[in-house]
């Protein structure tokens, strides 16, 4: 039964709120009529169901407030559903036929146990064989939804001269209730594929297009009766629309199963799939078309779909023009030239007022276009872009990525594109989307390194997201010392330590310190510089800064030279870090010294309570955080507890890169077991 006859979709959480209408003279509010309501009031407005004399209209406005706080989510204690279920069969006396269709609903919605059910399946099957036709589909639909299977043979009967029945409507609902059933019931619906297959053979639309739905899926398990199902079906037998979308599907599930003969290019059943994009409706020809495409098929026989679609762009339905150019997207990222004679419509879609179908042509150009087609499709795009929300910018955004990858000798406008569209307002997800583009593009071209980096100092100068910072700020400590002019980006860094929150200036004072490591002429101008860093108002920055300035300077001893004690603080860990924390706290100081690479490299996952990060309340400079997912990775470093004295660093850099954490912790273990004598022997660290 569809909702819709619970005078239309009243089961929208929308209509419990207040809405505005507006006059030519003044405004007022007006209330949805279900505004307000309690589950208590309508239940005692439910007694009128036990009134000798029934008002119709009163207890169908009872069943769908009943339905409504149902479709709400409101739950009913066993005595509320029992009472409230004993009432509702008691309206069958009342010969309305409005108010027997809520009836049956209700029936429907309340789910009735195995008990309850006999107690009103003698009125649905009188219904069942009432002359009335609406009473005997709905009577149909409920029985087949609330009986269990002890009860159903007692109704097969029934149920079988439905499906053969002269109304399509009745048909119709029995053949849906035997999709319902052959869930629970399967071999009792397989004694009906007789009174199915004749209802396959129907002229009305909808009794051909369940009835195929129904025998499918008796058959469904049977490969060899499913293949000789379609080959029937196909000679032309199938009139319904909807049924011929069917068909479609079950031919090309048969020809993926089937075993091809790929060396002569016999495909069976392919002829009917490229007969069907000439057929007079057009959700038949996109399913066809939809198809096809998504088959391993040659260029010629691909053409045929391709050309179709292409002249579904320019229909006046939008929906047509979605479902082409969301097919030919897909088609794009396989095979973009096939593709590539659909440009020019593609490119006319760019100004559809369908945001979505404008977002889809824009990124099947990026994915077909050519090299010299790059310039003149930024332009295009730049336009398009303040006009869209941010899950569609995203997708160009990813959509620009790969075309840069796929023409590197272009990277100069769409770097600069990113770098224009990092300056306009945007939520978190959309930012870090460009930023990410940014730093793969960097690290796939290597001409782009600069521009690139230099495109992204300029972004946290007026960045409002504390974990884009520490990102770039640690990217860029890994890159920049690499570079033609190292000493250009330290402005940038050191801004951060002086106009940004405590998360932020930690970040930057390590990424200072790997460009005093790595640059010998810039390490006199760092040094000056983490100097300063020592009178900052957080401990960690100071810490960090005074952890640098002494292994630096030379003034704790790590390894054997310089390079020991670069790769100390700035080499990658291939120890899981819940591993290293383990192995730490049994460590017991003596002469032996702690080895790494005792430590187990097998990574053991953790417990659920273990990655909950402690709660901490953001400092009132800090922008928003990032979202959970995105900092998972970092969490887990407040698990790596080494001193007590440390505790009270921990939770102000689990946004910071992992790598840079891990220094800070390892650093500080080893300056305060100095006085004991224990080094860290640094083995593969």
């Amino acid at each position: 039964m569809p909702r819709s006859l619970v005078g239309g979709d009243l089961a929208g959480p929308e209509m419990a709120q207040p809405y505005m209408k507006k006059d030519d003279d003044d405004e007022e509010v007006e209330y949805s009529p279900f505004f307000g309501i309690e589950k208590g009031a309508v239940l005692q407005e439910a007694r009128a169901f036990h009134d000798p004399q029934l008002d119709v209209r009163r207890c169908s406005q009872v069943i769908t407030k009943l339905l409504y706080l149902l479709n709400q989510g409101e739950t009913f204690t066993k005595v509320e559903a029992t009472e409230v279920f004993f009432a509702v069969t008691k309206l069958f006396q009342s010969s309305d036929a409005g108010l027997r269709r809520l009836v049956y609903l209700m029936i429907k919605e309340l789910s009735p146990s195995s008990d309850e059910v006999i107690i009103v399946t003698s009125s649905l099957m009188k219904d069942m064989n009432s002359k009335t036709d609406m009473y005997r589909a709905n009577a149909i639909r409920v029985l087949c939804r609330i009986i269990d299977g002890t009860l159903l043979t007692q109704i097969e009967r029934y149920l079988k001269q439905a499906i053969v029945d002269k109304n399509p409507v009745v048909a119709s609902a029995a053949l849906v209730s035997g999709i319902l059933l052959s869930q629970a019931n399967p071999e009792i619906v397989k004694r009906w594929s007789n009174e199915v297959q004749e209802a396959v053979q129907s002229r009305a639309p909808l009794v051909q297009f369940h009835g195929l739905a129904l025998l499918h899926q008796i058959r469904q398990n049977d490969r060899l009766a499913v293949s000789k199902l379609v080959s029937s079906l196909t000679r032309g037998s199938v009139r319904s629309p909807l049924a011929q979308c069917l068909l479609i599907r079950y031919t090309s599930q048969v020809m993926r199963e089937s075993s091809m003969n790929t060396q002569t290019g016999d495909r069976p059943f392919f002829d009917f799939l490229e007969s069907s994009l000439r057929h007079k409706s057009e959700m038949v020809i996109l399913e066809a078309a939809r198809k096809i495409t998504e088959m391993d098929v040659t260029s010629r026989e691909l053409a045929p779909a391709i050309t179709v679609l292409q002249l579904f762009l320019s229909s006046s339905k939008p929906v047509l023009r979605f479902a082409a150019v969301r097919t030919l997207n897909k088609v794009a990222m396989t095979r973009p030239l096939a593709v590539t004679n659909c440009n020019v419509d593609l490119e006319s879609l760019m100004s559809d007022t369908n945001r979505s179908i404008a977002t889809l042509a824009i990124t099947t150009l990026l994915k077909t276009g050519n090299e010299s087609s790059v310039d003149r499709l930024m332009k295009q795009i730049t336009n398009f872009m303040s006009d869209i929300a941010d899950e569609f910018k995203i997708v160009v955004v990813e959509a620009i990525r790969s075309l840069c990858l796929k023409f590197p000798l272009k990277y100069r406008s769409m770097l600069n594109f990113l770098s224009n569209s990092l300056r306009e307002e945007g939520g978190f997800e959309y930012k870090k989307a460009i930023v990410d583009s940014i730093i793969t593009l960097i690290s796939e071209i290597p001409d782009a390194k600069e521009i690139g980096l230099l495109h992204l100092c300029e972004f946290i100068e007026d960045c409002e997201f504390t974990y884009l910072s520490s990102q770039i700020l640690h990217f860029l400590g890994n890159e920049g010392p690499r570079t033609s002019d190292p000493s250009r980006y330290i402005r940038y860094i050191y801004n951060r330590v002086i106009l940004e929150n405590a998360t932020v200036r930690a970040s930057a004072v390590s990424t200072l310190a790997k460009f005093g490591a790595l640059v010998d002429t810039l390490k006199p101008r760092i040094f000056v510089l983490l100097r300063r860093c020592l009178f900052d108002t957080e401990d960690e920055v100071r810490d960090r800064a005074t952890l640098f300035l002494q292994t630096l300077g030379g003034e704790v001893s790590i390894g054997n030279n310089e390079k020991d004690a670069k790769g100390f603080l700035f080499g990658s860990l291939d120890v899981p870090l819940a591993n290293l924390e383990a192995s730490l706290r049994t460590y017991e100081p003596s002469e032996e010294p702690f080895d790494i690479s005792l430590v187990s490299r097998e990574v053991r996952s953790l417990p659920l309570q273990e990655k909950k990060a402690p709660g901490k309340k953001a400092p009132a400079a800090a922008a928003a955080p990032a979202p959970v997912a995105a900092v998972d990775a970092y969490q887990k470093m407040s698990l790596f507890v080494l001193m007590p004295q440390m505790l009270r660093s921990f939770q102000k850099f689990v946004q910071s890169p992992w790598q840079d954490c891990l220094i800070i912790l390892l650093g500080k273990f080893l300056l305060l077991l100095k006085s004991q004598s224990v080094y860290l022997l640094l083995g593969n660290f």
